[in-house]
């Protein structure tokens, strides 16, 4: 659960130029109310004190740190502008129309050029041109009538494109969906914690984990799996500059499972034959030597129980029935199993924000928003689902900063998370 818009009390006024405002002072008022939200909020029967000058600056302070978070809604033709959970404007858009379709799911800015111009249609003009997809999807000034009526990108208002631009940031989120959304405060184990580098937890055990170079761009699902895989550049937390991560977690297919138990088979010398994620004879003939050593029932099946023992035979939090990647600057920086719970269960796409870092005695505050739902799950729930190994946990934690975000998805993301990109989740074409 958290702090829904409905619940806050805030003033708006209309322009016509079909853009919401937000009184200063309800903006204070909104975000400091969801930053503080729980997921069980007991009503307080305390009469309302004033609010004091120190914290109105107070919110103001957190209003103008918070990220800018933009959602679109293709069928309510609008666009909303978040800064944290607080609305802070919204537009009507036009957005691709029928045969050029505008995808859907969760994307960051790529680039941004005040002037450019279309090299797929005509060199047409895009001015205020703010990148989704390297394949043609962006955000730009254009002509607005009440309908879909672009070859797939977002057209904006002149003067809101224009005002848009001035406050976004490459890597920026945008999520688009169909229905109309909204950010709301989310409280989690689950979420990681900054400033939690002196705890025993955080120390990042360099010899737990099989190191290789950074990938340039998407990781391929073909490759060998490893326990995590750590930028050599960037293993010294402290040295590293405090830029937002970006956190995909998402569950392993059937083979990359079965090739993660290869793996540990070999590194336990019970010589599995090729990691190559087949169930041959020699893969059945390791497991049951496996289980006759562990005093389990000889069978060569691989089941959960089979599996747990052998991951804790081999020092390791198992089955491998997820995937955590790291991305910094549109670079990925490590990669990691972690354990899904009920992997085969729907998880949906959903996009978790750190929108307040916190401090040494203070966690971090995130948000959340759905970009697609999975049935009996929703944002909270779903984060009850998610194991970290104490590694990756660490290697996130020591990292994190303002800004930094987390998708978890059953979604495929390789398709437009290639070289220059961050996690880009399309939940329809």
């Amino acid at each position: 659960m958290g702090v829904r818009m409905s619940d806050l009390a805030i003033k708006t006024s209309t322009n016509g130029g079909g853009m919401r405002r937000f009184g200063l002072h309800g903006a204070m008022l909104g975000l400091a109310v969801a930053l503080c939200a729980t997921p069980a909020m007991a009503r307080d029967t305390k009469p309302p004190e004033p609010v004091s000058a120190e914290s109105k600056d107070a919110g103001a302070a957190l209003l103008a740190e918070a990220p800018v978070q933009i959602l679109v809604s293709l069928k309510a033709q609008t666009l909303d502008v978040y800064r944290g959970t607080q609305l802070i404007e919204s537009t009507r858009i036009s957005s691709g129309k029928s045969g050029h379709g505008t995808p859907t799911g969760i994307f960051s800015i790529l680039e941004k050029r005040r002037r450019h111009f279309s090299n797929l249609y005509n060199n047409a003009p895009m001015p205020y041109m703010q990148r989704l997809t390297w394949s043609g999807i962006a955000l730009h000034e254009g002509r607005v009538p009440n309908y879909p009526a672009s070859h797939g990108c977002i057209r904006l208002p002149r003067g809101f494109a224009k005002n848009l631009f001035g406050q976004t940031e490459r890597g920026g989120h945008v999520i688009v969906t169909r229905e109309r959304t909204r950010p709301e405060g989310v409280l989690h184990a689950a979420l990681p914690r900054s400033g939690v580098g002196e705890t025993e937890v955080a120390s990042l055990d360099t010899d737990a984990v099989m190191l290789r170079p950074a990938l340039p761009g998407a990781t391929d699902d073909d490759g060998p799996a490893t326990v995590g895989s750590i930028d050599r550049a960037a293993d010294t937390a402290k040295a590293e500059p405090r830029d937002p991560l970006r956190i995909l977690i998402t569950r392993t297919s059937a083979r990359e499972r079965l090739r993660d138990t290869q793996r540990v088979l070999d590194e336990l010398g019970y010589a599995p034959g090729p990691v190559d994620g087949v169930m041959g004879r020699r893969t059945r003939a390791a497991i049951e030597l496996f289980q006759e050593g562990a005093d389990l029932p000889v069978t060569g099946e691989a089941t959960d129980l089979v599996l747990r023992a052998l991951y804790a035979a081999a020092g390791e939090t198992g089955p491998a029935t997820g995937r955590l990647y790291v991305r910094r600057k549109f670079k990925e920086i490590y990669s990691a199993n972690i354990v899904l719970k009920d992997p085969d269960a729907p998880l949906g796409t959903h996009l978790y924000t750190v929108i307040d870092a916190g401090g040494k005695t203070s966690a971090p505050r995130w948000m959340s928003v759905t970009a697609a739902a999975a049935q009996e799950t929703d944002a909270h729930r779903v984060l009850s689902r998610v194991e970290w190994t104490p590694q990756a946990r660490a290697f996130v934690e020591d990292r994190l900063a303002l800004g930094s975000s987390l998708i978890v998805t059953d979604r495929p993301f390789r398709l437009h998370s290639g070289l220059g990109t961050d996690f880009v989740v399309t939940t329809r074409q």
